[in-house]
């Protein structure tokens, strides 16, 4: 079991110590349906066997006078057409219940799987591709589907069907049960080769289709870089190339499915099984009808060999699709949510003492960060391009966690909080702002969902928004398109301050968040700003002179450490690297 960043409540959780495992827990949920489509299911075969042994009987029936007797014939028929019939709604029974069975299915595995992402780090989401989260998220828990159905409804009927040939063989002749029998050794036998062939097939070309669905996702989310740069065709082409690695994974597992050897020892089967009954038919030991029946019967074999050509391969896809959404909710977190942990509220105070803190290359982002925030203070964290400064402010807030040293708040390592009530009591606005497709209402109030429309319009006040907000004909209740395409970088900006005003936090992170301010509204914003910091700690990842000069503090980044600490004139005057950023 992985640790989990945050566990979130629901419904059920599979067990994930394999995927056959994995697959089985959750459709042992559904039993009740489970067990009426199994009946569904032995009730089908044994009344498709009706028919062959009663064909017998009439053939016997015919052939054994002058007169056929038609009572008897009559009386078979109707035999036969009651349990066909009978058959027909048995046969519902069992598509019916494994069909229940699978959508019940891909839909508490889609539940779990959602939880699961919901729950990892930052760290596992930067590393995890989002088009490949998105393929085993949707295609790969629809083979999930498909695996209960048609797949294991297809298995368990036909295996039904390979009962009846046993059972009903010696009622014609004890040694009549020998090509059966020996039909369903073999049966297994050929097929655990092709599952054992087909299975690691089935897994490239799940994996192939995740790569291109990767690609197809950074492409689109990325159009207007691509078209930016007239890379349509690079893309075309690049998409073109993963297409042709989906398309030779499916014809390597279509030509594994076409050599299916139980067609082959099913047409051995038949051969000997006639072969078999003619001999006992000279020497007298059966009739006409007896032959024909048993033969009728032995067909029955056809059903779990013809079936199992496809029913297979939707079980080895599906458990294929299952090994994939298992490695992602298997895959372990560096953080865990520490429910026991220390919860208060939160005055402040931060400190770094040694921090450091490497991501998987090893290479050091920040190394041996020392300094101290007072509670209230604000501080200017400033440097050049890649010098550390996102990455050490998200440390504060376990983001990440140090490698090695500390990071306290209020004199309590983060990683004794618990993660909930510190993030709650931390917020971060970025400078790349995500906003929902939601309303303007509903994206400002994200992290306080049941403030009122008046507390709404005042944290957008706060930040200067209520007035470009009011321009639009719905106003609050104004849809923005996919992550705020539908407003500018200044606007988009505004409202995650009006975000983090209203869920009114203890610590303020503001990572390059204005850079998209128009100078018009700069003033305004600046004013927005220094009033959201008042009574507030307040990191601020900046390049603009006008917010570092008003900082109590100024942390000079310098590959990856603390290069100077002081005030803006202090260090004017004692660092280099600091001059260095304006006069640069």
């Amino acid at each position: 079991m992985s640790v989990a960043e945050f566990t979130l409540p629901q419904s059920f959780e599979g067990d994930r110590r394999g995927p056959v495992r994995w697959v089985v827990s959750h459709g042992l949920r559904q039993w009740p349906v489970l067990l009426i489509a199994l009946i569904g299911a032995f009730g089908n075969a044994a009344l498709a066997s009706v028919v062959p042994v009663l064909t017998g009987q009439a053939v016997n029936t015919v052939m054994n006078r002058a007169t056929p007797d038609l009572e008897e014939l009559t009386r078979l028929a109707i035999i036969m057409a009651g349990t066909q019939l009978l058959r027909g709604f048995i046969q519902f029974m069992r598509n019916g219940g494994f069909e229940f069975m699978a959508q019940a299915v891909e839909r508490s595995v889609r539940e779990e799987l959602y939880v699961s992402l919901l729950g990892k780090s930052m760290t596992f989401h930067n590393l995890q591709p989002v088009g490949d989260t998105m393929a085993r998220a949707t295609n790969d828990v629809r083979e999930v589907n498909y695996l209960f159905s048609p797949g294991v409804n297809v298995v368990v009927g036909s295996l039904n069907f390979l009962i009846m040939p046993l059972v009903l063989a010696p009622r014609y002749h004890p040694s009549l049960i020998l090509v059966p029998a020996l039909f369903v050794v073999l049966y297994a036998f050929t097929l655990a080769l092709y599952m054992g062939a087909l299975a690691p097939v089935t897994d490239q070309v799940r994996a192939a289709f995740g790569r291109l669905n990767t690609r197809l996702a950074e492409a689109l989310d990325g159009i207007e870089t691509v078209k930016a740069a007239s890379q349509e065709e690079a893309e075309v082409e690049r998409f073109k190339h993963n297409v042709d690695r989906y398309r030779l994974a499916s014809i390597k597992q279509g030509d594994v499915e076409a050599r299916f050897l139980p067609l082959l020892v099913y047409s051995a089967a038949l051969a000997g099984g006639l072969f078999h009954a003619l001999v006992l038919f000279r020497q007298g030991q059966l009739d006409v009808g007896q032959v024909v029946g048993y033969f009728g019967v032995l067909m029955m074999l056809d059903f779990p060999t013809y079936a199992s050509l496809w029913a297979y391969s939707r079980i080895a896809s599906g458990l294929a699709g299952a090994r994939r959404i298992l490695e992602l909710m298997n895959r372990e977190n560096n953080l865990d949510q520490n429910e026991q942990g220390y919860a208060a509220p939160m005055r402040g105070k931060i400190e770094f003492r040694h921090a450091t803190f490497a991501y998987d290359d090893g290479q050091p982002a920040v190394e041996d960060i020392t300094f101290t925030v007072e509670p209230g203070q604000t501080v200017a964290i400033v440097g050049q391009t890649g010098s550390g400064k996102t990455t050490l402010a998200r440390l504060v807030n376990r983001t990440y966690d140090v490698t090695s040293g500390q990071v306290l708040v209020d004199g309590v390592d983060v990683r004794d909080w618990q993660l909930e009530s510190l993030r709650q009591q931390i917020s971060i606005i970025e400078q790349d702002i995500f906003l929902f497709s939601q309303s303007i209402h509903d994206n400002i109030a994200f992290g306080r969902q049941t403030a009122t429309r008046e507390e709404v319009e005042a944290a957008a006040k706060s930040a200067q928004a209520h007035e470009f907000i009011t321009s639009f004909n719905e106003g609050y209740d104004t849809i923005i398109g996919e992550r705020g395409v539908t407003l500018s970088g200044g606007q988009r900006q505004r409202l995650a301050l009006s975000r983090a005003f209203l869920t009114n936090p203890s610590i303020l992170i503001l990572d390059d968040s204005t850079s998209a301010i128009d100078s018009a509204t700069e003033d305004r914003i600046q004013q927005a700003i220094f009033e959201a910091a008042r009574g507030r700690t307040t990191l601020i990842i900046t390049h603009r002179l006008s917010q570092i000069r008003w900082a109590d503090l100024i942390v000079v980044m310098r590959r990856g450490r603390v290069a100077a600490v002081g005030t803006h004139d202090e260090l004017m005057a004692t660092s280099q690297a600091y001059r260095n950023i304006f006069s640069g």
